[in-house]
């Protein structure tokens, strides 16, 4: 089975194929080995309110597109004492325009913090939620959701994972995710519960 994985993060797709890699049978492709190039219309994907929406959102465009068997997810993460917020807007969490890649990391994780301050440390509990979503023809849609808790610190750890990684502690390890070795990360975080449950849906029906 060819499975498109519907997102331009490199490190998205990286992850997602360390996750899948025991799935007999599957060859995963990225929008590039599909021949999908960008388009302006990629940026009004996920205009919904929960990560579901989004998730088969961007999952039903690109597989109209291509015509694959195509997996796309929604993730983010949901602060307590922000009332859940960033939530879907995580990506976008900042006020800062015109910022890509590791300077939107950067710029969503000082605008975090800064909405913590004077927050207590018992108070900083989040949770960090993916949706994976699969589309496929002749099938109904499917999602597979995996949260990950965790707890807000200010000072960024670890050189590992992406977006608030640095800052978001893993309570069974007592490590950032972004300290976590990558094969940990996959066990205990959002997106390695989602698609490893996307997984053990594909490998039941011999992918």
């Amino acid at each position: 089975m060819k499975l498109l994985v519907a997102t331009r993060s490199a490190h998205k797709v990286g992850e997602i194929r360390e996750i899948l890699a025991d799935v007999r049978g599957l060859e995963l492709l990225d929008l590039g080995q599909a021949g999908v190039a960008q388009s302006p219309a990629e940026d009004h994907l996920e205009p919904h309110a929960t990560f579901e929406e989004n998730a088969l959102s961007k999952a039903r465009y690109f597989h109209q597109l291509t015509g694959l068997p195509t997996v796309a997810d929604d993730s983010g993460l949901a602060v307590d004492a922000l009332g859940g917020a960033p939530g879907v807007l995580s990506k976008r969490f900042a006020p800062d325009e015109g910022l890509e890649g590791l300077e939107r990391d950067l710029a969503n994780n000082r605008y975090l913090i800064a909405q913590l301050e004077g927050v207590p440390p018992e108070r900083r509990g989040a949770h960090y939620v993916c949706v994976a979503a699969l589309v496929e023809s002749g099938q109904p849609p499917v999602v597979f959701r995996g949260e990950a808790p965790g707890r807000i610190v200010d000072e960024p750890r670890g050189r590992g994972g992406f977006g608030y990684d640095p800052h978001v502690v893993d309570p069974s390890s007592g490590k950032t995710y972004a300290e976590l070795a990558p094969e940990a990360k996959n066990e205990r975080s959002h997106r390695g519960r989602a698609f490893a449950a996307l997984g053990a849906a594909l490998r039941q029906r011999g992918a």
